[in-house]
Formats: structure tokens, C-alpha cells, sequence
């Protein structure tokens, strides 16, 4: 991306920029009910008020289709709020802000100010949404297979061609989900809304967004905070899934290594990982998981791939999952897979709820169509010089992205999407010590660009630092209330890395 307009910056403009639209309206409406199917305990509660956020789908065409963005107002519990809301963009891409809205509700981040989750173009409440069941379906059944085998990426072409064929045919145009569109509809909100001045926050491909809406919209943001940052600039094909998941090893390796225990009863933790990859690559464990309350019995196939992207997987969620990995890399060694299979099993994403038509348009035009497979398995090499290259072959969590693409077919974003922000906004960027997603070096990369910024790192944590860390939502609300400078944010000096799993 080009540096837009910033708060006392300079002035640029990209081909690709959109600016907020005319025909943005919003309107209240009862909250979605459910909220997230099959999980009554995320239903959005009476601190919550709802509407819908109508857009043009793609701006370049003033008299094409409209959609409809969801919007939950979760309301300060202060008598005398301040006038300056945060809005709140979740991550994926394609992830749901509404399906959080109820987690983050109990952390009392909305003491003072009116937090506003809005979903995403594309995303689980929107019209449309541009979810992909084929593509769940898929990820469901993909336990159970080896995925280097060709009957496996076969199975996954076929899943994305249903969900791109039923969508086209609906009229969808995909090539308007993408995060130039993504954050002109953020822009519209702020000014349907009437909001004279907001907070933006964003987690992991949230962070993206934010900064594009700081850069292409500076009007009206007072702060901005990045939990789990993803800069612009970085081709996530390329230099995010084997190169970050190199760099999340290592500070596990080394968090291991720095605790006396997990030092004594795993003192090879690099070579034993390093090792068992290889060892699962040539000689694939099946597991037989036994049934257990929603799960049926299944089969579980763990080769060298699996454990790799399944260890990097154990970033999110705040990284708690982490602290049972040298264990449960011990137990494969010995040829013990089945607490590796109930990890990978608890953590498959439900079905309909990822909007996969966001998270494609975004992977496929502003990152995958910069480059091309021998570049991501050069750079994935050049990281993990000792993995097989049958393992590098794939990228982690998306193993098929270059066939995805081929198959989504929505061209290529104007360069300067992916060009370095440059904002004097106050900012506060927070990492996890052990973030293997999204690794602490990327804040430093994008706060060489904000010149009115603060990074934090926090030991222990992975990916999603509010989420995981009291001292970070304690770090975000003293960063609010005094964006200008000269906040709190000690409590990170006393931030210790939980225990790792010894028995």
C-alpha cells in the first residue's frame, strides 16, 4: 500500500484505494439468534444492541449490489462513558468478531467505553456470508488422511470448486472481499454511526486491517491498538507459515530450556522435535481415538507434516496448548500418538462459521498472486533446513493455498496493499513471546513505521495477547485512556512462562 493521509502525515493516493461511500446507511436490528450454532453460551446478551451496516460490495461500480455488515454494541458499564468507542476487527481472514463479541464481554474492557464488534464482508452474520461448508466438510475428514497424498488435495480442489461455483452462481463477486474494501466498510461505519472520533483494534489479520484503515481513513481515529501483528508488507505465502513457524519452535525450544524442569525432562526438546518430523515424515503414526462426548471414534493419521503445522496451530488460542508440546512430542517419539489426535481433533474449526470467501480474496489476491511456490519453498527451506522437503512441500494450516487460488480465481490487488504503514496515530502494538503465527519481530517491523508507538512483548503468551494476558487488557485500557504518552505498563515486568508439562 501507498502511505494515505495520516493524522499530520503526507498525502498519497493508491488505484486500489476506496473511499468511504455515500450509500452507507446502518439500521438497528434484533442481535442473531443464535449467535454461533451449537454453542447457546456464546448468544450475544441484553448488553448488547444490534444493527446492519449496508455497503456497496465493490466500489468501483456506484450501481452494482449492496451487503449488509453485522454490527453488536456491546455498551459501557460506566454512569459516564467516554465519547470514544473502541471497534473491535477480528482476525482469519474471515473470522467472526460477533462470535467473540460474548468471551471479550467478561474481561471488563468496556468499563469506560462502548465496545462495537463488527463482522467483516464475508463473514458469519453478514448477507452474504461467504462461508464454505464444502471446505469444513473437507478439514473434517482431513485428520484422517495423509495430506501429501494426491487423494487429499484432490479432495480439497473439489471442496473449494463446489464453494466458488455456488457462490459465483449467486452472484457474488468475489474479488471484492479483500481488506481495501474490508476497511473502506470500517470508514463507513464510523460515519454511519455518527461517531465523531473512535479507538480501532485489531487482532492478527485484524491488525492488517487496522492499518490499512489507519493509512487509506486516518479521519476520526484517536488510537490504535494491534494485538498479534500482521504487517502489510510481509507476503504471508511466503514469509509467514514456515519461516514464523521456525521462529515459534525456537522461542519454545528456548522457554523450555529457561525452566529447570522442562530443561531436565526434555534437555534435546530441539533435536527430539526435529527428529520425530523426520521420523513421522518416512513412517506415519494412525491413531485410534476412542469416542467421547461430540466426538464419534476416529482415525487419526500423524506424519511428519502434522506434527509440525499441528505444534505451530498451538500458537493460537493465547498458546496454551504449547506447554503439553514436549510431552506430546515425547509420547510420538515413542510411538504414542493419541494425545497428539485429541489435541488436533479439539481444535478443528466448526462448520459455517469461517468465512473462507474473505480469507481466499485475501491470501489469494493480495499475497499468493506476489509469488509463486519456488519462492515459499526457498524461503520454508532456507528456515527449516532440517525438514524434509516432503513437509515443506505444503504450507502450514494451508497446506493447498497455491490450488486454492488457481481455483478462486480473483486477480491481483494493486501493489501498494502491501506497502509499509506510515502513521503518527498513537499505537500500541502487543506480541506473545511464543507466538509461532505472528512473532514479535513483525510489531518491531511495523512500529519502525508509527512514530507515535509502543511494542510489548509478553512472556508466555502466543498469539492473541488480550485474550491470554491480564496485564495486556490492563496495557490496552491505560494505552486508552492516555494514548498521548506516559501510561502503565509495568505489569509486563512481572509476566512469567507458565510451567511446561513434565509428566
Amino acid at each position: 500500500m501507498v502511505a494515505l493521509l495520516l493524522t499530520g502525515g503526507g498525502c498519497g493516493t493508491s488505484k486500489e484505494e476506496k473511499k468511504p461511500s455515500s450509500r452507507a446507511s446502518y439500521a438497528p436490528a434484533a442481535c442473531p439468534t443464535p449467535n454461533v450454532p451449537g454453542s447457546p453460551e456464546a448468544n450475544l446478551g441484553p448488553e448488547f444492541t444490534c444493527g446492519y451496516l449496508t455497503v456497496p460490495e465493490n466500489r468501483t461500480k456506484p450501481d452494482g449490489r449492496t451487503i449488509r455488515l453485522t454490527v453488536a454494541r456491546l455498551k459501557a458499564t460506566s454512569s459516564q462513558p467516554q465519547p470514544d468507542p473502541i471497534v473491535w476487527l477480528a482476525g482469519g481472514p474471515g473470522a467472526s468478531a460477533l462470535s467473540t463479541a460474548p468471551a471479550y464481554a467478561t474481561m471488563n474492557l468496556n468499563t469506560d467505553r462502548e465496545i462495537i464488534f463488527v463482522d467483516q464482508r464475508g463473514t458469519l452474520h453478514t448477507d452474504p456470508s461467504l462461508a464454505c461448508p464444502e471446505v469444513d466438510t473437507f478439514i473434517r475428514e482431513a485428520p484422517g488422511l495423509r495430506l501429501i497424498d494426491p487423494v487429499a488435495a484432490q479432495k480439497s480442489d473439489e471442496a473449494t470448486k463446489a464453494c466458488r461455483t455456488r457462490l459465483a452462481k449467486a452472484g457474488i463477486d468475489l474479488s471484492a472481499y479483500n481488506s481495501t474494501e474490508n476497511a473502506a466498510d470500517i470508514a463507513d461505519l464510523r460515519t454511519a454511526l455518527g461517531i465523531k472520533e473512535w479507538n480501532v483494534f485489531g487482532v492478527s489479520y485484524g491488525t492488517d486491517l487496522a492499518l490499512q484503515v489507519a493509512r487509506n481513513h486516518p479521519q476520526g481515529i484517536r488510537g490504535v491498538v494491534l494485538d498479534s501483528v500482521l504487517p502489510p508488507q510481509v507476503n504471508i505465502a511466503e514469509q509467514a507459515f514456515w519461516p514464523n513457524a521456525a521462529a515459534g519452535y525456537q522461542a519454545l525450544f528456548d522457554a523450555c530450556a529457561a525452566q529447570p524442569a522442562c530443561n531436565s525432562a526434555y534437555p534435546n526438546l530441539r533435536t527430539e522435535f526435529m527428529t520425530t518430523v523426520q521420523q513421522l515424515d518416512q513412517k506415519p503414526l494412525t491413531v485410534n481415538v476412542p469416542a467421547a462426548e461430540n466426538q464419534p471414534a476416529t482415525t487419526v493419521v500423524i506424519d511428519g507434516y502434522r506434527l509440525a503445522d499441528l505444534t505451530q496451530s498451538l500458537s493460537g488460542g493465547s498458546g496454551k496448548g504449547l506447554f503439553d508440546v514436549p510431552a506430546m512430542v515425547r509420547a510420538l517419539a515413542a510411538g504414542d500418538g493419541l494425545p497428539a489426535a485429541k489435541t488436533l481433533l479439539s481444535i478443528l474449526p466448526p462448520v459455517g462459521v469461517v468465512g473462507y470467501g474473505l480469507q481466499f480474496g485475501v491470501f489469494c489476491r493480495e499475497h499468493v498472486a506476489f509469488t509463486d511456490q519456488q519462492k515459499t519453498q526457498a524461503a520454508a527451506k532456507a528456515a527449516l533446513p532440517d525438514f524434509p522437503d516432503r513437509v515443506l512441500s505444503m504450507l502450514t494450516d494451508k497446506p493447498y493455498l497455491f490450488n486454492t487460488c488457481k481455483i478462486w480465481d480473483v486477480g491481483k490487488a494493486d501493489a501498494s496493499v502491501n506497502s509499509p504503514v506510515r502513521s503518527d496515530i498513537p499505537t500500541l502494538l502487543m506480541s506473545g513471546s511464543l507466538d509461532g503465527l505472528t512473532p514479535p519481530a513483525w510489531a518491531t517491523m511495523v512500529a519502525n513505521g508509527l512514530s507515535r508507538s509502543k511494542a510489548l512483548v509478553f512472556p508466555g503468551i502466543g498469539h492473541g495477547v488480550v485474550y491470554g494476558s491480564e496485564c495486556a487488557r490492563t496495557s490496552m485500557l491505560a494505552f486508552l485512556n492516555q494514548p498521548a504518552g506516559g501510561y502503565d505498563t509495568s505489569c509486563v515486568a512481572n509476566v512469567t512462562v507458565p510451567p511446561f508439562t513434565t509428566k
